[in-house]
């Protein structure tokens, strides 16, 4: 940021919102108002700074600043609504984040338009709103939503908004969950006999391997181009994955490198066409275009799976297979954390007793 000149006070937009910039005894101090960029405050952030000018000129500067706040054109912090103070944090984050998240942000609104109304947030208040949040969704969504809250009160914080944050210590309990059980080998080679064997969906064959095989997440190889391959095939890179309709970064936000059997590499090697163009994608929708979860979830999986007699699951369940049989191989942990992306800590909690090195009761008595 420029340097601000002796006796001025600069305006400043700061990601959206005045922010006035002076210095005092050789000091630089600033003062966020708590007014969006927009001309309308323009004028008060101007009369503002006038005020501050004449104050540091006549020698009745406030140095704690605590005289200016009275004059934003805001609700005091402390009357300020939830629904008001989340409506605020939206905008801030509207031109920061990508449109599907910003979806669950607008969609919260509505869950605490319902519970608050007008009225502020309290500790008391909070934990009740995500109990209530809790009973009506999964809580790794109700998770997620604390997080959006969380660092809404912070931001608010920082912009005097707000003074506490009434979420920040607030937990969501997991209710407990059965996994699904992973395909067995049977079932594995009945479903890529099911695809291969299909007039309509046997397009889908090579996909279906690859995700069994690799035990990659689904937007991984929805996203995978031929460049993130090397010349035979023998390694793939994951940093890029397609989901919701979308390019963007690995769930995680962090790259790997893996390599792939010498099956994978072969059945590659024969779908790559000549003269490939290196950002196309490896396994494409039948149309063209990356492959939608909905469309091959919702039709071709559920179809296959019914016609081979197999138990329905879910198809990401195939990364699960993929590690359950790693494991029960006897294959490190840890090399099969490299391999699908996982947090070594996290995929011991998962999958402890499938792990052949996890301790085991003995027989005592």
């Amino acid at each position: 940021m420029p340097r601000t000149p002796k006796g001025e006070i600069s305006i400043n937009d700061s990601d959206g919102w005045i922010q006035l910039v002076w210095r005092y005894q050789g000091k630089r101090k600033w003062f966020s108002p708590g007014l969006r960029y927009e001309p309308i405050n323009l004028a008060v952030a101007h009369q503002l700074a006038h005020q501050i000018k004449l104050d540091i000129i006549s020698g009745n500067f406030d140095p704690s600043l605590k005289k200016y706040k009275g004059d934003r054109s805001l609700e005091p912090a402390k009357d300020l609504g939830v629904v008001k103070l989340f409506e605020r944090f939206i905008e801030f984050k509207t031109k920061k984040v990508q449109h599907r998240t910003l979806e669950k942000y607008r969609g919260l609104v509505t869950w605490l338009r319902e519970f608050y109304g007008d009225r502020p947030a309290t500790e008391k208040d909070a934990e009740d709103f995500i109990h209530w949040l809790n009973e009506n969704m999964e809580p790794v969504t109700s998770q997620e939503r604390l997080g959006l809250l969380k660092s809404g009160w912070k931001w608010g914080i920082k912009q005097e908004l707000v003074k506490d944050n009434p979420w920040v210590e607030l937990r969501v309990r997991n209710r407990p969950k059965q996994k699904p059980k992973a395909f067995t080998k049977d079932e594995v080679q009945r479903i890529l006999k099911g695809f291969a064997e299909h007039s309509r969906y046997n397009h889908y064959t090579d996909y279906v391997r690859f995700k069994f095989s690799c035990g990659c997440r689904t937007g991984e190889a929805n996203g995978l181009r031929w460049r993130h391959l090397n010349e035979d095939c023998t390694v793939v890179w994951f940093g890029e994955a397609h989901t919701h309709g979308e390019f963007k970064e690995t769930k995680t936000g962090k790259e790997r490198d893996v390599k792939l059997s010498d099956s994978l590499g072969a059945m590659l090697r024969s779908r790559r066409p000549t003269n490939v163009d290196p950002d196309s994608l490896v396994f494409p929708a039948p149309k063209g275009g990356a492959i939608t979860e909905g469309n091959f979830g919702k039709r071709g999986w559920r179809k296959v799976l019914e016609a081979q007699g197999v138990l329905y699951r879910r198809y990401y369940n195939t990364r699960h297979t993929f590690i359950s049989h790693a494991l029960e191989s006897g294959m490190n942990p840890v090399e099969v954390a490299a391999i699908t992306g996982h947090d070594v800590k996290t995929l011991y909690q998962n999958y402890a007793g499938l792990i052949k090195s996890h301790p085991k009761t003995p027989e005592l008595f």
